[in-house]
């Protein structure tokens, strides 16, 4: 046998005609025989090679069997059952209940102005003053002709008596009778001009004065003390607005006034009692609805040209919070379900046939359905139509889960969304 170690060969045993070589000898051998020998232990060692990663295979095929993930656990829940108010919901503008400008009636010279810019006034409160020394002489000027029609009445009165006993007596001719009744008429009718003419002075007098006509606002001054007013026409003194209560315009649409006429109809409601519906307004920087009044007058036709209808609300404003010209959201109460069901909005998806929920079936398999939903009422959507109260709905994960997989559904309930919208 011969062994190759660090350069050195090592002859064991050779056959005849080979030398012994030992240490720093070389041995000689015959090369074929050599050769011969190193291609038989290279095929056995590929021999041993290949049993070894056939066994090695054979010890690895359990280890690689596929086994199938467990199905991933999912949030489910049934539809909150509950009683919902329907809302028609609508924006709007606020507008005052009464708006006035206040103007001067009378010709002359502003004396002064009584009140402060944008300051609120009860009604009644003096506002301006115009120059009033030359209507309280006219004033006082036909009083005095009153006072002497008055008197001229009087006599004519007297006169008329005593011709009347004369005329019986037949002491004095009829004609004399005659010209005494004219005169009694005369100063009649003398008398009643003189009275209206006082009552034209007292009123031209009154309107020196500028009063507020209501409760209210009043705006800016727009004369100044001295001016001429009143010249050729009224002159705008200033206005006054009416801020308690306030108005709430608004239109409904087509659709909506169908459905509010046919919930009337039902319930035996008349016109009248439409206008006793209670509305609600929010601004928009509030949440929710806070301010609360009634509805005050529906339009008797439908806007061709827009398909909605005129309404009107009124909602008391003592702390003047609604200003003239707000914009707000509007919603009118009409109806009210006992059993709605409602489910979180995120459970909802949306696709191009619209939206639907993940339900899970008593197999736990994943089945899309189609719905109808309606309002939002406390953060919770209501379904209108394709749900059941048994449904298991998928409220969390709908990322995770698709129609027809099967999961492992963990029963919660639906609590309250933290910030609801009422």
């Amino acid at each position: 046998m011969a062994m190759v170690f660090h350069g050195r060969v090592f002859v064991d045993s050779l056959p005849h005609g080979q030398t012994h070589i030992g240490g720093n000898r070389m041995t000689c051998a015959n090369p074929a025989s050599l050769a011969q020998r190193h291609g038989a232990r290279r095929q056995v060692g590929r021999a041993f090679a290949a049993l070894a990663a056939l066994a090695a295979l054979t010890g690895c095929e359990d280890k690689n069997t596929f086994v199938a993930p467990p199905p991933p656990k999912v949030d489910v829940a049934t539809p909150v059952q509950r009683p919902v108010t329907r809302y028609v919901e609508a924006t709007g503008n606020t507008a005052p209940v009464k708006n006035v400008d206040l103007v001067a009636r009378v010709q002359g010279f502003l004396q002064s102005i009584d009140y402060q810019d944008g300051t609120f006034v009860k009604q009644g409160t003096q506002l301006f003053t115009i120059e009033p020394e030359t209507y309280k002489l006219k004033l006082e000027q036909a009083q005095a002709a009153e006072a002497g029609a008055q008197a001229s009445l009087r006599q004519a009165e007297a006169d008329f008596k005593r011709q009347s006993d004369l005329v019986q007596r037949q002491a004095v001719s009829q004609a004399t009778l005659d010209n005494s009744t004219s005169a009694r008429e005369n100063a009649q009718a003398n008398l009643q001009q003189a009275q209206a003419n006082t009552k034209l002075a007292e009123v031209n007098y009154g309107y020196t004065k500028v009063s507020a006509p209501f409760d209210g606002v009043v705006s800016a001054h727009m004369v100044s003390v001295g001016e001429l007013v009143g010249v050729s026409s009224p002159t705008q003194l200033a206005t006054i607005v009416a801020m308690d209560p306030i108005y709430v315009n608004f239109t409904v649409n087509e659709q909506d006034v169908l459905r509010i006429r046919a919930e009337a109809a039902r319930r035996g409601l008349t016109g009248a009692d439409l206008k006793q519906f209670p509305i609600e307004i929010g601004l928009q920087t509030e949440t929710g609805f806070p301010h609360e009044g009634k509805l005050d007058y529906v339009a008797p036709t439908i806007n061709q040209s827009t398909g909605t209808l005129a309404v009107r609300g009124l909602v008391p404003n003592d702390k003047r919070v609604l200003l003239p010209g707000y914009f707000v959201r509007v919603r009118v109460p009409f109806s009210r379900d006992k059993d709605s069901l409602l489910v979180p909005d995120t459970a909802l998806g949306s696709d191009q046939g619209g939206r639907y929920l993940l339900v899970v079936n008593g197999d736990n398999i994943v089945e899309q359905r189609k719905v109808q939903i309606g309002p939002l009422d406390n953060g919770l959507r209501v379904i209108e139509s394709g749900l059941k109260p048994e449904d298991r709905v998928v409220i969390a994960g709908l990322l995770r889960v698709i129609p027809g997989q099967k999961i492992d559904p963990q029963v919660t309930k639906i609590g309250q969304p933290q910030a609801s919208a009422k």
